[in-house]
């Protein structure tokens, strides 16, 4: 699974990088070193204008962590962060947005961890260790989102009626990472990107092909500060290496 990620590029350099649009009035979401579930994260997704009917592609926050829009209460997305490529086309919470609202997650890399046993007077704990591309660039996490109508709020119109969340799509890990846990977010292909982010391409035997294995030899995995383990800290200090 992915269950916790590093996200620190301004949004200006991510619109860059994604041919994107900052959507006008969106919140300014800083840089963070340890995104957790149920955190605002960047999404960059393609939307038809509801005026015009224009496609654009923006740069917006999301929720991290799913919430289907025929959900209870918006409570149900901290179950919701990671859908299984395997079966994120049949799944009832994610076959609509998977052929309708699809998005990419920019990352600069991902947390995964390994337990270690105890020793002699050292207690057990859990070893973090940080996995990003071995050319330090961004990672496009393949994701879905979603919009989830807010019961309380009486009026369409207002902002607050409307929860944008999404998931992240993961797979088997390669390479390094499979030495550290067994899934992975999965990353798109620059040159998927469009096909990918398309509302009008739904077609879901191509859609999955997209969703391939990356190729071996891209990843660098590095054992970090066991400081990340905690949601309250945050900073770039947390990618330096563990103490030993």
């Amino acid at each position: 699974m992915c269950g916790r990620y590093a996200s620190s590029r301004a949004p200006e350099d991510l619109a860059g990088l994604f041919d994107a649009e900052r959507e006008p009035g969106a919140e300014a979401l800083g840089p963070s070193w340890n995104v957790a579930p149920t955190d605002d994260v960047w999404a960059v997704l393609e939307r038809a204008d509801r005026d015009t009917g224009e496609v654009a592609r923006r740069l917006r926050p999301v929720r991290w962590g799913l919430v289907p829009s025929w959900a209870k209460d918006p409570s149900v997305g901290s179950r919701m962060i990671n859908a299984r490529v395997e079966t994120v086309h049949e799944k009832p919470a994610y076959r609509r947005a998977f052929t309708r609202r699809r998005c990419l997650l920019p990352a600069d890399g991902f947390y995964e961890w390994v337990a270690v046993p105890a020793t002699g007077s050292a207690k057990a704990y859990k070893q973090p260790y940080f996995i990003r591309p071995e050319d330090a660039g961004v990672m496009a996490m393949a994701g879905l989102y979603e919009f989830w109508r807010d019961p309380s709020v009486k009026d369409d119109d207002d902002p607050a009626a409307w929860l944008l969340s999404a998931t992240i799509i993961t797979t088997e890990a390669t390479d390094q990472a499979g030495r550290v846990h067994p899934r992975m977010p999965l990353a798109l292909d620059p040159g998927d990107y469009e096909t990918w982010l398309d509302p009008a391409h739904q077609d879901t035997a191509d859609l999955r092909a997209l969703l391939h294995t990356p190729a071996d030899g891209r990843l660098a995995v590095t054992p970090v500060s066991t400081e990340v383990n905690s949601v309250r800290n945050n900073g770039p200090h947390l990618l330096g290496p563990a103490a030993s």
